[in-house]
């Protein structure tokens, strides 16, 4: 007998069973499909990972340690070559930061004897009178100490150590602050904080005095340490610091070679080469110490405040400095153009030269592209167009001739006018001259300008009715619309919306130069310059000749100015279109308009121009500010040479006496002529007649034309309504909108057109040194004014 569960046939799935799907691999083939494929044979890339070493843990914490060994070593050894055998000498500026305070009187007592010091240069550096040279046997370092003086940003420049004077009771006045806000901006060295007269305080009032100085000190300088300064002691603890302390890299002046002229002698050219003819230039023999980085002959140096300059030669000349006068340096293997650098306490026979420049790899002076006004598209006039030409012309002379006449005694055309309006112009003359104006009235008014005090009310006036209307424009009675904005365009999203960076470019852009990529160039360069081996090496004493220098520059040295000379970076010559992101200093509150003329400090280089100014965005239209801003970074554009960031910027207004005013600090941002910078203007109209979304505007034009040629453009409102114009309506003006919701009566409707904006090219290398600063009182407006 079979039983039931014999008899019970397997399970079939049905027609409507669930059919999973097959496990997808991807695109890689399995391990198996591998090794059929290779039948036995081994990859070349899996032979060398099997022979390739696995760092281990501690092998990679050894490597860790050893980099950061590395770098720690090339910081000390940058650090103990400064003020050494081997390298510049410790250039250090003395700062005052009080008008109490008496520079001189530090500088006299780093000088003295019983500082240990010995001084081995007076004038060490050409132009500063009470500029020495100090030799410390006892630390085995040597300083150049610079006095108080004007041109106080160009020597920061090069300057390793600052010391700031201090007043005992205020720490530093409105000239101290002031100082303190550019040298902060443009990059602030090294620094020590040094206080006079604490000493002759009584006892119970030193701590007091120490401890007041040090809360205001707390401001500008968090943690830093006060220094008395009123005996020898005193004066050696200083030099120690000095020496010892931690200095500051800043990357504009580390990666260009930099000097600063200790002896300066001038020659003019000679007659002969020039077929006779007077040049007016001459060659330029600057000494000094390399710093930075090692100088090339081939590359070319930068003159504050007067240009740039080629090199023919560099020479080495006695170290006039040496930290041992009685033993020779050793001798060091020389390369190529290089030469064995001797100290002071040997004889030698001559000048060596280093080098001299090679012409074939000389940069070249070039600044401006080559610009040949027969590339563009020329078409010769019709003689339709020539006849009118004449016409015209002998119209115009007939009227001149009727208006003026010969004089036959001084030879010129002198205008004729009318009997009684010369009468009537003698009378007011009379009238003025009778006019009695006395009293205290009149006293007041003579120390005052009303030119100065008439311009500064109507830019006072632009700046609130930019601010509180922003854009807005009226529209002229007496021309069309069409013809008075007709290089202004709509756009329906200014974010969006396409702006070609190649149209209608101006006549000043085939004059400058561009970067494929600005940003890959840099990187190269600087990369470049960071692995410089050739040259005049960092801590040499040379000599530079610089060929064809206007006599102004020695001209500039003789007034008692120090002169600061640096080597440029390839294409740091070349003329382009440089962005700043500055941002305006709370001490300034006079509007500064765009395209005014302004004095920058960029780095080393020292112009004016007249910039525009540009929100800071990440998009790829920007647009224009018609101030600069207070509340919020700017964008400054301005037509000046190439400078590869990072460097700092800083913002002067001159005033009309010659004192400059600081407007605003920031950085170097990029260089980019394709950046798009528009100018927007806002056309507002009244709604009329309003019924729900439609509405009959008025006062935005005043003719149909106009209505017709801007009825593309999308319209807006204040409170947030778009729409567009639907028709005109008669011949007024008024006109038909339609908007996507309801209109308000007290709405206001609004156009925005954009043109595209450049700067202008007002470019002037040459800026004449400033006078001393004092603060002065900004113009009083009174809040509430007739806008009209």
């Amino acid at each position: 007998m079979v039983s039931g569960a014999e008899q019970q046939q397997g399970h079939r799935a049905g027609v409507y069973k669930q059919k999973n799907k097959g496990h997808k691999h991807g695109k890689h083939r399995t391990k198996g499909e591998i090794e059929r494929e290779n039948k036995g044979r081994v990859s070349v890339t899996a032979l060398t990972k099997k022979q390739r070493k696995e760092a281990r843990k501690m092998d990679k914490r050894h490597k860790a340690n050893q980099l950061r060994r590395n770098k720690k070593d090339l910081v000390l050894t940058e650090k103990r070559r400064l003020g050494s055998r081997d390298g510049p000498p410790h250039l250090v500026a003395v700062v005052a930061l009080h008008a109490g305070v008496d520079a001189e009187a530090v500088t006299r007592l780093l000088r003295c004897e019983g500082a240990g010091g010995l001084v081995r240069e007076e004038n060490s550096v050409c132009g500063v009178s009470d500029s020495f040279g100090l030799v410390m046997p006892r630390f085995k370092q040597r300083f150049t100490f610079l006095p108080d003086m004007h041109s106080l940003l160009d020597v920061v420049k090069v300057a390793d150590s600052l010391v700031f004077v201090l007043d005992s009771t205020e720490g530093w006045d409105s000239y101290g602050d002031h100082c303190l806000s550019c040298l902060f901006s443009q990059g602030l060295p090294a620094h020590a904080l040094v206080c006079q007269g604490v000493s002759d305080l009584a006892v119970k009032k030193r701590v007091d005095s120490r401890r007041a100085l040090a809360k205001i000190s707390e401001i500008r300088f968090p943690g830093a340490r006060l220094f008395p300064l009123d005996s020898d002691q005193d004066a050696t603890l200083m030099l120690r610091h000095l020496g010892a302390q931690r200095q500051r890299r800043l990357g504009f002046r580390s990666r260009r070679p930099h000097l600063l002229a200790q002896q300066v002698s001038y020659t003019p050219n000679s007659s002969e080469g020039s077929g006779g003819a007077p040049t007016g230039l001459g060659t330029l023999c600057v000494s000094g110490y390399v710093r930075g980085c090692p100088l090339q002959v081939d590359r070319l140096v930068h003159i504050s405040g007067f240009g740039d300059f080629l090199l023919s030669q560099i020479d080495a000349p006695i170290d006039p400095l040496p930290l041992n006068s009685m033993t020779p340096r050793p001798a060091k293997p020389g390369k190529e153009g290089d030469v064995d650098m001797q100290d002071g306490g040997v004889e030698a026979a001559s000048v060596r030269v280093l080098m001299k420049a090679d012409p074939a790899r000389r940069e070249s002076l070039q600044a401006e592209a080559e610009v040949d006004p027969m590339d563009g598209e020329q078409t010769w006039p019709t003689d339709t167009e020539l006849l009118e030409r004449v016409v015209t012309l002998n119209y115009m002379l007939d009227l001149w001739s009727q208006c003026c006449c010969w004089h036959p005694l001084y030879g010129y055309f002198e205008l004729v006018h009318d009997a009684a309006s010369v009468g009537g112009s003698e009378e007011e003359e009379e009238l003025n001259s009778t006019s009695d104006k006395g009293g205290a009235d009149q006293r007041y008014d003579e120390h005052m300008d009303e030119a100065e005090e008439g311009e500064g009310l109507k830019r006072y006036r632009e700046a609130r009715a930019n601010e509180m209307f922003p854009d807005e424009v009226d529209t002229p009675l007496d021309q069309s619309a069409k013809n008075r904005f007709q290089r202004y365009r709509g756009l329906k999203s200014f974010r969006s919306s396409p702006w070609d960076p190649l149209e209608n470019l101006p006549a000043d852009y085939s004059r400058i130069f561009q970067f494929q990529s600005f940003e890959r160039t840099r990187r190269r360069v600087l990369a470049e310059a960071a692995q410089e081996e050739e040259g005049a090496m960092v801590g040499w004493y040379v000599t530079l000749h610089v060929v064809d220098v206007p006599p102004t520059v020695m001209e500039s040295v003789q007034a008692g100015r120090p002169l600061v000379l640096v080597s440029l970076l390839p294409h740091e010559q070349k003329m382009s279109v440089m962005h700043m992101l500055v941002r305006r200093h709370p001490s300034n509150t006079d509007p500064i308009k765009s395209k005014e003329e302004l004095v920058f400090h960029c780095g080393f280089r020292r112009f004016r121009a007249c910039p525009i100014f540009s929100q800071h965005t990440s998009a790829d239209k920007h647009k224009l500010e018609r101030f600069l801003r207070a509340d919020a970074p700017t964008v400054v554009s301005v037509y000046a040479p190439i400078t590869f960031p990072t460097a700092g910027v800083l913002l002067f207004k001159q005033r009309e006496d010659g004192m400059q005013d600081l407007v605003g600090t920031g950085s170097l941002l990029s260089c980019d002529p394709q950046r798009v910078v528009l100018k927007r203007i806002v056309l507002s109209g009244h709604p009329f007649k309003i019924n729900r979304r439609s509405a009959v505007c008025r006062y935005m034009f005043f003719n149909r034309d106009d209505i017709l040629w801007f009825k593309p453009v999308e319209l807006r409102t204040k409170w947030g309504r778009r729409g567009h114009i639907k028709e005109a309506l008669g011949t007024h003006g008024h006109m038909k909108c339609v908007f996507d919701s309801q209109m308000r009566s007290q709405d206001t409707v609004m156009m925005n057109l954009y043109k595209r904006v450049y700067p202008r090219w007002t470019y002037d290398p040459y800026v004449p040194l400033p006078l001393p600063w004092v603060k002065g009182e900004g113009t009083q407006v009174p809040d509430d004014f007739d806008m009209e």
